[in-house]
């Protein structure tokens, strides 16, 4: 199974007792997978019966109805999956369910199909919850994070998807809205951002999950940056000791070592037999021994005097 369908496989799971709850989760999976029908009735649709069954359910304890159910073939392009339905007619009460909604309203006497969310239906916290829960059964979708880290949901209208943001931004979670081929997705990109809407839906067992591979990935990739920075040093180390040979042997084959003071001379030579040791290492052949940045001045000096030679040649 992938990790967006252990996501809604878990959502079903969730009791929601409160009927504010239950009337915002209807409401935000009826309004992004339902389709009218004849006289204002009204299909939802899904390719996952435990989402189909949960709905059943929350429609029968909230409105007393139950409605028609079908399984078919789904239409998808390479799917070979199947389509399960729940068609509400007008008389089961389709047109007060929508009502209820928010999602068909009246304006200057005639019946319209509302764009935007019901301020009313999501007024309090829990039911923003439930709302956002309603609405990823119907239409999110979350990447394997072990890949990379993406949530999404997919809206057929602009008006809408703003909407969305909205909702998401009044929980205190940052989402982005951009099209694709035609349609808007409101996405969330940000790791902690993902495990925290996860967690506002009620989906705790994947949440652990995220975090688990999350916290996995990171540990990889903080090892990874000091394995690179420990390469990173060790071949500028070796850099500067080819650099430091160069120049003794240039003195050496221009002047003589001989050309040096005693105690650069002395550095030039543990430094021509030692070309592996790094300057920490070096610097404790010297009686006493020095300090790094004493020796790394010394070699220092050595390279000027090899570049004035250079300048006068």
């Amino acid at each position: 199974m992938s990790f967006t369908s252990d996501i809604k496989k878990e959502l079903t799971t969730i009791p929601v007792s409160k009927k504010c709850c239950q009337l915002a989760q209807i409401a935000g999976f009826l309004r992004f997978t339902g389709s009218l029908t004849r006289g204002y009735g009204f299909r939802l649709t899904t390719d996952n019966p435990a989402v189909l069954r949960l709905f059943v359910t929350l429609i029968k304890e909230y409105f007393g109805t139950r409605g028609e159910l079908s399984v078919e073939n789904s239409v998808k392009p390479l799917s070979k999956g199947r389509t399960y339905g729940l068609e509400i007619t007008p008389e089961m009460n389709s047109e007060g369910i929508l009502r209820e909604c928010g999602i068909l309203s009246v304006r200057e006497g005639m019946n319209y199909i509302t764009e935007t969310i019901d301020a009313d239906i999501v007024k309090k916290r829990c039911c923003k919850k439930a709302y956002l829960r309603g609405v990823f059964l119907a239409a999110g979708m979350a990447t394997n994070p072990a890949k990379s880290y993406q949530l999404e949901i997919l809206c057929e209208r602009e008006l809408l998807a703003g909407d969305i943001r909205r909702l998401i931004a009044n929980v205190g979670l940052k989402a982005k809205i951009t099209q694709r081929r035609g349609k808007y997705i409101i996405y969330i990109k940000d790791a902690e951002q993902i495990s925290d809407f996860l967690g506002l839906i009620g989906a705790s067992n994947e949440l652990f999950k995220f975090e688990n591979i999350r916290i996995t990935k990171e540990m990889r990739n903080a090892a990874n940056r000091a394995l690179n920075c420990e390469n990173a040093n060790l071949q500028r180390s070796v850099n500067a000791a080819q650099k430091q040979i160069a120049d003794i042997k240039y003195i050496e084959q221009t002047r003589g070592l001989d050309y040096l003071p005693a105690a650069l001379q002395q550095t030039a030579m543990l430094r021509m037999d030692n070309p592996e040791l790094s300057l920490t290492d070096l610097a404790q052949l010297f009686e006493p021994p020095l300090a790094k940045s004493g020796l790394n001045h010394r070699l220092s000096k050595i390279s000027r005097i090899a570049d004035e030679l250079k300048k006068e040649k």
